[in-house]
């Protein structure tokens, strides 16, 4: 089962952090340095896997790692889990945020962090694995861009109604009402 993923630049700057178990927060940030720390300082050369810190389960958990450009895309896992096949999953994870965001840099993980966020929720939910297939995943986004385009046209329909109201110009229009002659009371029976 998948622990935890994070996302750090070179710097150990955090750049997206989910935890599929409760920590209190000042222990997650914890996890992260350390396993910034754990991770940064090996070479590039050496592979991907890792024991896991204190923090995060020691011996029983990994850390499996992939390093691009400016960011490390950290897995933390149980021994049940596969190092290749998670290596596999951040492999689709990167290559997904690239075509969504077209070359996807750190700032894409600042700006768009809710999309990142969604992205991730396609691959994991709860620590496991639900999809491997960019294509699935990609036509998943797709429908979920097409859903916010179209709550965006119900999302302004209150602001254009507010403006359509405003231009009807509804003061003058009551002044302008004609009443019928009302008979006089002089004249009604009771």
């Amino acid at each position: 089962m998948i622990k935890a993923i994070l996302v750090f630049n070179n710097h150990g700057k955090p750049r997206m952090s989910r935890f599929y178990q409760h920590y209190a927060e000042d222990i997650q940030q914890q996890i992260i340095r350390e396993t910034f720390h754990l991770v940064s300082k090996r070479d590039d050369n050496v592979c991907n896997f890792l024991e896991g810190g204190t923090l995060i389960g020691g011996s029983d958990y990994k850390l499996i790692y992939r390093h691009y450009a400016t960011l490390y895309f950290v897995f933390c896992v149980d021994s049940s889990e596969s190092e290749l096949g998670i290596l596999d999953l951040i492999q689709v994870f990167v290559e997904t945020l690239d075509k969504c965001f077209e070359n996807v840099c750190e700032l894409d993980l600042i700006f768009h962090v809710d999309k990142v966020h969604y992205i991730l929720a396609e691959l994991v939910m709860g620590g496991m694995v639900l999809e491997t297939n960019m294509t699935e995943i990609l036509t998943r986004i797709e429908e979920q861009n097409k859903m916010e385009k179209q709550e965006a046209g119900i999302a302004a329909a209150p602001a254009r109604a507010v403006s359509a109201v405003k231009d009807m110009n509804i003061p003058q229009k009551i002044k302008d009402i004609k009443l019928p002659d009302l008979p006089s009371i002089g004249n009604l029976k009771f």
